[in-house]
């Protein structure tokens, strides 16, 4: 019994060297799952080909240990979800990219469902004895917990990325809005300027008399760059300046 206690012990520290690589490449395969789901949830080609990319790193990150763990099945589909994710960086369109993480998702979605078949089959052997029953159920737990962690670190990390995108995507929205408000302000403007220039010039016309044509500032101002208020300031200004050229032409025609 002596000696079967140390070949144990042996076997055991064997299996539990073994178990830490794995349950390290478990994390990242969980991880490399996550970051593709995101990848299929994401509503542009930028964040579908950024959450690939992390996908594609966990999964290298994962090969570097998997290859340990003595779970084949885990690491072929490991490979088919690498081989598929590689191609994604170069598609052109949302559509086309979307095509192969949903093809990469499955294959990352079955590594890990091998993952935690070889974990389950790996403990198997620490039922040799009644009395070690109760420390393979910790050690299970202790994975399943280690797995859960990462999943819950990996989807808080994902909701950090949707929210700052979100958050990106509104301040587009706003600076979009606002640009277009100042562009059919100047339109507006500018309208109201010719309009008004060419009253002026048919009544100064009408007096039969001599006058100088009325015509728009030449000097160039970039609006573009100016706020709200600053259009309307200069644009006032510009139609009260007009506004005293006719004047000034209609007080000296000789009526």
């Amino acid at each position: 019994m002596k000696n079967f206690y140390y070949l144990f012990c042996l076997i055991g520290a064997l299996s539990m060297h073994a178990q830490s690589k794995c349950d390290n490449a478990n994390a990242y395969l969980v991880s490399a799952y996550s970051h593709v789901k995101s990848s299929y949830d994401a509503n542009n080609i930028s964040h579908l080909k950024y959450s690939a990319h992390r996908s594609l790193e966990s999964i290298n990150l994962a090969k570097k240990t998997l290859e340990d763990c003595n779970c084949s099945k885990a690491l072929e589909q490991a490979n088919k979800a690498l081989e598929v994710l590689a191609k994604v960086d170069d598609q052109p369109t949302y559509e086309d990219g979307r095509y192969f993480v949903k093809r990469a998702k499955e294959f990352c979605k079955q590594s890990v469902i091998e993952m935690d078949k070889c974990a389950t089959s790996s403990y198997s052997m620490q039922n040799i004895e009644e009395e070690y029953v109760a420390d393979a159920t910790d050690t299970n737990d202790l994975a399943s917990l280690k797995n859960e962690q990462a999943v819950l670190l990996a989807q808080q990390e994902a909701l950090k990325r949707k929210e700052a995108e979100i958050k990106r995507q509104l301040a587009e929205q706003k600076e979009k809005k606002l640009l277009l408000e100042k562009q059919q302000l100047v339109l507006s403007y500018e309208k109201m300027i010719d309009l008004n220039i060419k009253t002026y010039n048919e009544t100064l016309k009408s007096c039969n008399c001599g006058y100088q044509t009325i015509v728009k500032s030449s000097n160039s101002v970039n609006t573009s760059d100016m706020s709200t208020e600053a259009l309307k300031t200069h644009y006032t200004n510009q139609l009260k300046s007009l506004a005293s050229k006719y004047l000034a032409e209609l007080d000296s025609c000789n009526l």
